[in-house]
């Protein structure tokens, strides 16, 4: 049987990834792994994974929730590195 660490180590996402597409889209982290690593795999879903990390940043300064915010901003940056097409996708 496959754990939730196994389909995550999968994916080519982080935890913190996934945590982010689970946010944005209101599911389950597990759902999220799979989307997340549909959307890796796919020419267009880089800079969307990209864009719904954005999106969490933009709704956690919203809240005022400012470590929230701080997370967010290292998973962004550790997903360009990780990702460099994203850099390219400029918001």
């Amino acid at each position: 049987m496959l754990t939730y660490e196994d389909c995550v180590g999968m994916c080519d996402l982080t935890d913190e990834e996934v945590d982010a597409i689970a946010e944005h889209e209101h599911i389950p982290n597990i759902v999220a792994a799979e989307l997340g690593n549909y959307l890796i795999h796919e020419e267009s879903g880089i800079p969307m994974i990209r864009r719904i990390i954005l999106d969490d940043i933009e709704m956690a300064e919203k809240r005022g929730d400012k470590e929230h915010t701080l997370v967010l901003k290292l998973v962004l940056r550790y997903f360009v590195q990780n990702h460099p097409s994203a850099a390219s996708n400029a918001a």
